[in-house]
């Protein structure tokens, strides 16, 4: 039998494929069998002109409507037709059968699904036939069609099916009959009538169809003009189920039901991407109540609180991908450190490859302002405090801050943190004053004002006790801290909290002293490994401590350590290569490092009594969710401390209070500055309106009990006023009469650009100023002068013998340099002397050259570990000092940007910038810009041969394993993910270049010529 619709008959003779409707054999050719050919590449009409060529369909297609129209009137006239038979739709014709076992009704107010049959003596076919012919006709009825004709058959396939189900009736099942169906029916299902309903309206409904005839020609026409292409039609499949999963998630939001569909709101493949990559099935109950919301559905701001390890960076992650994926806007994840945004970076990039998202890092010299506005992809912004404040002022600036959709800040009890907190505040008031539309989310685990908070963001409050694990182990030991240790290691993981670096290396060495050498055999083959990776990346030199305790399975974790040796040792100890810890409090804020027992060596952060928000975060890494099942805490005090210690546990958590008053120069005067400069308040009846909405302004009548919120303002605008950052406008006496405007001057405009603490803003100008006059470029010893950070400067004590010494190892120009700044050479020598030195000298010069001797050699040696013996500092100072002149170096160049007298630095930071930055070969910083990369590894990959980010976005990960010593398949993922959206990220910018430049401008002549000659012809 010749199948409906499918069959490609070849033309008798030999010629090309005849057109995909199926024609008659002429009676006295012969024809060869079927043939079922891909058409993805075929012309949809064979050899016709056009498909108004093919008389026979279209025939056939006329005499399927006459036939249709008198199967109508018989179902309303069945008096004036006796022996008319059923219809058969088989090869695209109506067979007319005589048949008095089987009568034939046509409903024409029947639904989408067309034709009703009802058999009441025998059945039409046999059920195997029956069966057997659906299948048939069902699977290859898809198989050659055009990709746009593909899901429209499958649409109509599955309303036909449903409605089956519904109305328990035969249907045809043929492509003919799927478009008859089409093309008759009505598509609204829950209109089905009855067949006794007025004639009149069974045919005026008739009257509206549109005729089978013109349905196909268009449906036809459209196909025709349609480029096929080229791709896999499973994967296209794939992508719109993909695709109308979105689109019903966003749907559902918007209706702000609690039903979130799949996930949450989300394609069913993010729960599978949550399976594979983080290795979660199932969320915590918590989890999903807080996520069901109704203030989340109604998109109110939320602050939500748990103990650490409870699982909060899940709930903000879910709810990050919401955003980006249904609500199509921008997201901007706020972190503490450098080292958890890259952390994070890291794990989400997959999700961005998978989900087609691009993550953006804002961290230490890393971030583009203002972003590149993307026209098809949206950005998920992960960010430190400071550059997330950068990344706001560009966006309010560039008048996008719509464009962000969700700020996700985590630890947001820093918020009341020092000059840090005060930045934080800022940067959430912003948010709130400028953008209606922007949800904020913050998550701590120790809060404790939250109506403060609650008030300033504007947000609800949710909070629960869960943790994963039991943790009411809490003891008071006189010490015993190896017997401690061995009950735990080294099967399972402990971490051992110390008051200072020192105490942490040596801790780590007693405990190492008297633990049983059969230690050294678990595992010892990974350990052997890490200490020759140390080995590697210290250039042959291995810290002497680790020397001694990493074939214990133990090793120290502190800010002394490079930013290598410490990812090294976090992989290792995540690993279980690593079974314990010895560490400063700095941990317990940063990256994700839990253990089975938590020991606090005592309770002192330096020679400061314990907090108890830094407390409750060091024992909050006991028994992590999802990691660990149980978890315990142990805390060591002397006796002398037990009654401190008893308050500490029983007393409530410190309020979060407001840092913009504390930290004058870079909390409240920055802010007003940024405000004028963004144009977000310009006199001062709106600055005051703008403080009232501040974390400040709703706890000013507490903390500042002195003076009142408007004299505060006023203060602080006459002080920036006489530093030169604020001017008054010169306006009329009517608007002068009403407020006095304020506007920025050139230099407050570079200074908040810049984002320069406004303590040294005059003291940059001067310098940079100075250094037009005699830049000496012979070496950038000069360059790194001006962009080593002047916050640094006060906690340096040169070594003035090794000052001398580097002072005469520098050549002529070099030494130049030294006078230009302000510091003689008589100076350095009588210090190095012993001499008395009578001349003032200002020792903040002499520091901050001295540090730029260390930068010096640094970018020449590029190797910490040299350039930290060379000055006696800790190899973990040198580190800080590189990561803090880079980001200094950064601010730098853009405060130059903003003023036309130092054009000449822009070229000369910005690639110095990069040099600070990664401090490697040129040839390595293409692989040391993908997340996770460090020099260690980056000089691994580049000796194996991926020499390029290309190289490594289209590497195999089984083959990396192989190549890359100490790589775990996790590991190899991530590096390939991370570099497959950075170079994705790359080619967006490109991409949105190319059609900016390519875009028509909306204010040609031409364009207002016209504007204007409509205007006026409007108007007359």
């Amino acid at each position: 039998m010749q199948r409906a619709w499918r069959a490609r008959t070849p033309r008798c003779g030999g010629g090309s494929s005849s057109p995909p409707a199926p024609k008659k054999p002429s009676p006295g050719g012969s024809c060869a069998s079927p043939e079922y050919n891909d058409d993805s590449e075929e012309d949809m009409f064979g050899d016709y002109d056009s498909f108004s060529g093919n008389d026979s369909l279209l025939a056939q297609v006329d005499d399927l409507e006459q036939k249709y129209m008198q199967s109508v009137d018989f179902a309303l006239h069945p008096e004036n037709l006796e022996d008319k038979a059923v219809v058969e739709p088989a090869s695209g014709k109506l067979h007319i059968q005589h048949s008095k076992s089987k009568e034939l009704l046509f409903s024409a107010t029947e639904n989408v699904n067309g034709f009703r049959v009802k058999e009441e003596d025998n059945v039409w076919k046999s059920p195997d036939e029956q069966e057997e012919r659906t299948q048939e006709l069902g699977d290859f009825s898809l198989d050659d069609l055009p990709c746009s004709q593909q899901l429209y058959f499958e649409e109509v396939d599955a309303s036909t099916q449903q409605a089956n189900a519904n109305a328990g009736d035969n249907h045809m099942n043929s492509g003919l009959g799927r478009i008859l169906n089409q093309s008759f029916c009505h598509n609204d299902v829950e209109h089905t009538k009855t067949n006794n309903e007025p004639s009149q309206n069974i045919i005026a409904d008739l009257n509206k169809r549109k005729s089978l005839k013109d349905h196909l020609k268009s449906s036809m026409a459209g196909n025709a003009k349609a480029q096929s292409l080229q791709i896999s039609k499973t994967k296209q499949l794939k992508e719109a189920i993909l695709s109308k999963e979105l689109c019903v998630a966003k749907e559902t939001i918007e209706a702000s039901s609690v039903d979130l569909g799949p996930f949450y709101g989300l394609p069913s493949k993010v729960k599978d991407l949550f399976v594979q990559f983080h290795g979660i099935e199932k969320l915590y109950e918590w989890q999903h109540t807080c996520l069901t919301l109704e203030s989340l559905q109604q998109r109110k701001n939320l602050i939500y609180s748990l103990p650490t390890s409870g699982g909060k960076t899940l709930v903000a992650e879910i709810l990050i991908l919401q955003e980006l994926l249904c609500g199509q806007k921008d997201v901007l994840m706020i972190l503490p450190y450098v080292a958890i945004v890259q952390e994070k970076v890291w794990a989400l990039s997959s999700f961005g490859v998978e989900l087609g998202f691009l993550v953006e890092e804002y961290a230490g010299s890393k971030g583009r302002f203002p972003p590149i506005k993307r026209r098809t992809k949206k950005s998920l912004y992960i960010a430190t405090i400071e550059k997330g404040h950068g990344l706001v002022n560009a966006l309010i600036e560039t008048r996008r801050i719509g464009d962000l959709g969700l700020v996700v800040v985590d630890e947001l009890h820093m918020i009341g943190e020092g000059s840090r907190g005060a930045i934080l505040e800022m940067t959430l008031a912003k948010i709130l004053y400028t953008s209606k539309t922007t949800q904020i989310i913050g998550m701590s685990a120790t809060l404790n004002n939250v109506g403060d908070l609650q008030q300033f963001l504007q947000a609800e409050y949710y909070t629960d006790s869960f943790r994963p694990y039991s943790s009411n182990l809490e003891r008071m030991d006189p010490d015993h801290l190896i017997a401690l240790v061995t009950e735990v290691i080294p099967n399972y993981s402990c971490l051992v909290f110390c008051p200072t670096k020192k105490n942490c290396e040596n801790v780590a060495e007693m405990i190492c002293k008297y633990l049983n050498k059969e230690y050294e055999n678990h595992r010892k083959k990974e350990k052997q490994d890490l200490l020759m990776n140390l080995k590697n990346i210290g250039n042959g030199t291995v810290c002497p401590v680790l020397k001694r305790t990493v074939s214990f399975g133990v090793a120290y974790h502190h800010s002394g350590l490079t930013s290598d040796e410490r990812k090294s040792i976090e992989e290792a100890y995540s690993a279980g290569v690593l079974c314990l810890l010895t560490c400063t409090s700095t941990l317990a804020a940063g990256v994700n490092l839990p253990a089975r027992r938590v020991i606090l060596r005592a309770p002192y952060v330096a020679t400061e009594f314990l907090k108890k928000n830094q407390y409750k975060q060091m024992i909050g890494r006991a028994g992590r969710a999802g990691i660990d099942s149980a978890g315990e805490s142990i805390l060591i005090v002397q006796e002398k401390d037990k009654h401190l210690v008893q308050d500490l546990i029983s007393s409530p958590l410190e309020n979060c209070c407001s840092s913009l008053l504390l930290e004058f120069t870079k909390g409240i005067q920055n802010l007003l500055l940024s405000l004028v400069g963004l144009q977000i308040a310009r006199n001062f009846e709106e600055i005051c309106n703008f403080m009232c909405g501040t974390l400040f302004g709703v706890q000013r009548k507490t903390l500042s009990k002195e003076k009142s919120l408007s004299d505060i303002i006023k203060e602080s605008l006459e002080s920036l006023i006489e530093k030169g950052l604020l001017k008054r406008k010169i306006m009329s006496e009517k608007e002068q009469k009403s407020s006095s405007n304020l506007a920025i001057t050139q230099l407050g405009q570079a200074a908040y650009k810049g984002s320069i603490d406004l303590a040294y803003c005059n003291a940059l100008y001067r310098d940079l100023k100075k250094g037009l006059e005699g830049l000496v470029l012979e070496s950038c010893l000069h360059l790194l002068y001006l962009a080593t950070p002047y916050d640094m400067i006060y906690h340096c004590n040169p070594d003035w013998m090794i000052y001398f010494k580097q002072y005469t190892q520098l050549s002529a120009a070099e030494q130049k340099v030294a006078d230009i700044v302000g510091v003689p050479e008589s100076f350095i020598t009588k210090k190095a002397s012993g001499q008395v030195i009578r001349r003032d000298v200002d020792i903040g010069v002499i520091n901050r050259l001295y540090l730029s001797f260390v930068l010096y050699a640094l970018l020449k040696d590029t190797n910490v570990w040299m350039v930290s013996e060379k000055f006696n500092l800790s190899r973990g100072y040198v580190q800080n000092l590189l990561n803090s002149a880079a980001t200094f170096c950064s601010c730098v160049l853009h405060f130059c940007e903003e003023l036309e007298e130092f054009w000449v630095y822009k070229a000369l930071l910005t690639e110095l910038t990069k040099r600070l930055t990664y401090c490697v070969k040129a040839e390595l910083i293409p692989l040391m810009e993908v997340a996770g990369v460090l020099e260690a590894r980056a000089k691994q990959l580049y000796n194996a041969g991926y020499k390029t980010l290309a190289h490594l976005a289209n590497a195999n990960p089984e083959i990396l394993v192989k190549m890359i010593e100490h790589v775990s398949r996790h590991q190899a993922r991530q590096i390939i993910s991370s570099a497959k959206m950075l170079l994705s990220e790359k080619a967006e910018a490109l991409q949105e270049e190319v059609e900016e430049l390519l875009q028509m401008p909306t204010d040609t002549p031409e364009g207002l010529l016209t504007a204007a000659t409509e205007n006026h012809e409007a108007t007359a």
